[in-house]
């Protein structure tokens, strides 16, 4: 992969662009980036091609599918010096199969693991925390937090 240094402006905003519509034919790409067509098929394909552009992919409307529950949750797990390593490769791979979680990430700190978690009301929030992570054997503790209100979401990464 190239560094980032390597991405010119051109690259920026097509990223940018893509990022705002992965939908948006090649022609009107080149025309917003000032480049012709076979030009600019060419620099997406190679920022494909490096790894930029991991995937395209369309945004659900959690609301209008009924998952209308945002939580964050952070979880503990046991971290005794024998169960550590089986522990944390268990869950990372256990959490994989579970839908409510739509990201997971490992933290540092004094939690193991962050949560983004959606379902469709506190009572299935309660079924997969009480049944789901509460019985995982590495899981020791978890705390949540339930978004009220979003002021900003984006999937657009600045370039």
């Amino acid at each position: 992969m190239m560094p980032i240094d390597d991405l010119d402006r051109t690259d920026r905003l097509i990223l940018t662009h893509l990022q705002r519509d992965g939908r948006i034919s090649n022609q009107d790409l080149a025309q917003r980036v000032a480049l012709s067509p076979s030009p600019c098929l060419r620099r997406v394909k190679r920022l494909e091609d490096q790894g930029y552009i991991r995937r395209y992919v369309a945004l659900a409307d959690p609301e209008k599918l009924g998952l209308g529950l945002l939580a964050y949750v952070f979880v503990r797990l046991d971290k005794s010096h024998r169960a550590e390593h089986g522990a944390m490769s268990a869950f990372a791979r256990d959490v994989q199969s579970w839908s409510e979680v739509v990201q997971c990430y490992a933290m540092s700190g004094d939690m193991d693991y962050l949560l983004r978690v959606q379902v469709h009301d506190l009572a299935a929030f309660s079924r997969f925390a009480m049944d789901t992570l509460m019985r995982h054997p590495a899981v020791v503790d978890i705390r949540s937090s339930f978004a009220l209100q979003s002021i900003k979401e984006t999937t657009e990464l600045p370039t």
